[in-house]
Parts: C-alpha cells; sequence; structure tokens
C-alpha cells in the first residue's frame, strides 16, 4: 500500500471479469467519492479473465493497468495489495487458498466453496496467512437492514421468539433454460442452498444470531434442462429443442432452524425458504422478526424500506413504514434525505468500504470467512438432514459478525 500525506492508496486485482468482476471494480472506484474522510485512494492494478476480450475491457473500460488470462499473476503481482475473487463458484476454494498463500487479503464471492469441507480449508488457509478476508453478503449493508439490527439489538422488540426468511428467485423458471455450471453438482456443489439459501441463513445469523439447530427438505422441479457448451452462454440462455441433460442439484429447499444460547434471538426458532424457480419474485428476499413486543418485515425489492411494529399496545395497530434515511446505516454516505431511494450497486460499495477499512487497519465491521464457513456448516447440515430427516446441529463458529446477546 502507498502512504501519502493526502491518502493511504490500495492496489487493486481482479480474478474474473464477469458481472460481479465489473461490480466490484466499480465499488472500489467509488470509495472515495462517498467516504472522503476516509482518506482512501484505489488503484486498479491488474485484472485476469481466461476470456481475451474480457482483459481487454478490464484495461480499456474498467481502468486497470494490465490483464492476464493467468489469475496467479494477480497473486504474485507486487503491486497488489487486496484481490477480487469473482470467479465460478467450482474455482472460488482453489483462488482463495492461493490468495491466502500469497498474502493477498480476499474479498470473495459466496459460496466459498461447493460445501463446508471447502470452505474450512480456505478458512484455515486465510487464518494461518493472517490476511483480511470479505464475503459478497451485500444484503445485510442495506441501511434498512442495519436499522433492524439495531432495533433488536436494543430489545424494541422485546423478546425475539421467531424469524422467517424467504429468498425467491424466478433465474431458472424457466423450462428450457440452459443447463449451465450452476446445475452440475461438480461446478456449483449444491443448487439453491448454496446460491440463494445461504444468504438468507447469513442474514438471519447477523441480524438475530447464530443457527444451532436444522432440519430441511429439498426438491428438483425440473430434473432436465438442454444442454449449454462451457463458456457459450449463461444460465439465462434459453435453448428449444435442445439435447436434454441431468440437473444434479436442487431447486428449491426449506428448512426451520433454532436459534442458539448466545444469540439476541436465544431459543427462537424460525423458517428459511428459498426457490430458484418461482414465477412471480425475482429477487424476492425478505426477513420477519417476531418478539414479545415487536415485530418488522424488510423485502429487498422495497430494499429502502422497513416495517415496523415496535408495542404491543399502541394507539396505531399494524406496521409503520419507515423509509431508510441518513439516521440508518451508511445511507448518508449516497443520499441526502430519506425517498432517495440506493441500490444494489451503492451496497457493494458498503461492502468495498468496510473492506478496505478492515485492511488498512481500521474497525473490522466487514464480514468475513468464519461467517462463509458458518453459513456453509447449515447449508451442509440442511442438506444432511433432507436427506436423513432428521434434526441435525451445528457447531458455533467463532470470530463471525452474527449478533450476539
Amino acid at each position: 500500500m502507498t502512504v501519502t500525506q493526502e491518502s493511504l492508496t490500495v492496489g487493486v486485482g481482479l480474478i474474473s471479469v464477469g458481472w460481479m468482476g465489473k461490480l466490484h471494480s466499480r465499488a472500489y472506484q467509488t470509495v472515495p467519492y462517498a467516504y472522503p474522510e476516509l482518506g482512501l485512494a484505489t488503484r486498479l492494478i491488474i485484472a485476469a479473465d481466461t476470456e481475451p476480450s474480457r482483459v481487454d475491457y478490464a484495461r480499456k473500460i474498467l481502468g486497470f493497468a494490465e490483464g492476464t488470462t493467468d489469475y496467479h499473476d494477480v497473486l504474485n503481482h507486487p503491486e497488489v495489495d487486496v484481490v477480487s475473487i469473482c470467479a465460478p463458484n467450482f474455482l472460488h476454494a482453489e483462488i482463495g487458498i492461493a490468495a491466502a498463500k500469497a498474502g493477498k487479503h480476499f474479498w470473495i464471492e459466496k459460496p466459498v466453496g461447493r460445501g463446508y469441507e471447502e470452505t474450512a480449508a480456505v478458512q484455515e488457509a486465510a487464518v494461518d496467512a493472517g490476511v483480511i478476508t470479505s464475503i459478497g453478503y451485500n444484503y445485510r449493508h442495506a441501511p434498512a437492514v442495519e436499522h433492524a439490527r439495531q432495533l433488536i439489538a436494543e430489545g424494541r422488540l422485546g423478546r425475539i421468539t421467531n424469524v422467517r426468511a424467504v429468498f425467491f428467485s424466478g433465474y431458472a423458471s424457466e423450462p428450457n433454460g440452459a443447463l449451465s455450471w450452476r446445475f452440475n453438482r461438480k461446478l456449483a456443489g449444491t443448487g439453491v442452498l448454496a446460491d440463494l439459501f445461504s444468504h438468507a441463513t447469513d442474514l438471519c445469523q447477523y441480524v438475530v444470531g447464530p443457527i444451532a439447530e436444522v432440519t430441511a427438505l429439498t426438491s428438483t422441479v425440473y430434473t432436465q434442462r438442454p444442454k449449454l457448451a462451457m463458456g457459450s452462454g449463461t444460465h439465462f440462455a434459453v435453448i428449444e429443442n435442445g439435447e436434454m441433460g441431468q440437473v444434479e442439484n436442487e431447486d428449491y429447499a426449506a428448512a426451520l432452524v433454532r436459534f442458539g444460547p448466545s444469540a439476541r434471538g436465544a431459543g427462537a426458532v424460525g423458517t428459511i425458504e428459498s426457490s430458484r424457480v418461482a414465477v412471480g419474485p425475482e429477487c424476492g428476499y425478505q426477513i420477519e422478526v417476531y418478539g414479545t413486543e415487536g415485530s418488522l418485515k424488510w423485502d429487498f425489492e422495497r430494499m429502502n424500506e422497513l416495517k415496523v411494529c415496535l408495542g404491543r399496545n399502541n394507539d396505531e395497530q399494524g406496521y409503520t413504514t419507515v423509509n431508510a434515511s441518513p439516521r440508518h446505516g451508511d445511507y448518508s454516505h449516497f443520499q441526502p434525505g430519506p425517498g432517495n431511494s440506493m441500490s444494489f450497486d451503492d451496497l457493494k460499495v458498503i461492502e468495498a468500504k468496510k473492506f478496505l477499512v478492515a485492511v488498512t487497519g481500521g474497525v473490522q465491521e466487514n464480514s468475513n470467512i468464519h461467517d462463509a464457513a458458518s453459513a456453509a456448516a447449515i447449508v451442509s447440515a440442511a442438506e444432511a438432514s433432507s436427506l436423513s430427516g432428521q434434526w441435525q446441529k451445528i457447531d458455533e463458529i467463532h470470530g463471525t459478525t452474527a449478533a450476539r446477546a
């Protein structure tokens, strides 16, 4: 890192220049504009992708000084301080471990591994190397979610009794949607469990606390899809009359959970439900938290609003809609007053800020590899329960940012 009187400049490396890689790049560049008081600046040093046209895009459009088709060049570059890992799921663990061994702090998208064992291996490598990590759990950074977390921490909802979380998406609702890597167990691991369910478990733990037990069921709605040559398209591609191949992981998952003794909602119960084939919800990500003195609801499709009911005997019964405002989370860094909406991209800027602050020696409010390991443990337990029909206990993982009493 380069230190001047005016700022601390962090050198950035990127691995994989897809949608998320572009978003990481913009987030790094936006941090100095949104948070000038931090005195942080970023330099986009080198980007890697196996597709040469994406490497050119990273240099010519995103502004990286160098490009390569070998991700090891990013990890070995002396001017790179932090690395964003935005590759497909099956490469996350390999690259994460390599980044740790290279001594590079890394921001990695989820799932970190194709199951708990791979995620734990990345966790071990990061801890051994002493590097700072951040995970792509961007939804937790919504100012309305931060406000919900604060209300629960202050006891405004009373004793938490039950929680409901849902993440429904329709990205795979088309039966002729291509058989991309996401439906291949070797490449993706589990299906909707790792993709969407893991987001919901993270949000539940971030707001309410560690989950200690789970029982679950899963189903595959479309067992076959038309084949797609690797690298020729995405899971959004629709193929009519194509040769069919087997879907190897689940489309839908539902779980009952119980929160552990260290949670702010100690002993509370809840449900978590996820689907990638729902018709209607596009990003239907919701959490509801109920307590003895009140409740709250948040829906990502209306991410700048929080439904709140406080007190059992109020004259105004029912929910009040609270607009996110400069009093909530990081809202004031993006908008001047209530009613001015923030976006998904802004949540990634907040995520980048928290990561860079931690890397440069500041407070560590960023999600971390322990959060990823905890989510992976729940996903693995849910899959095991879906096969056995039994409740599964989950050992608490230390070092997470889960809400605690």
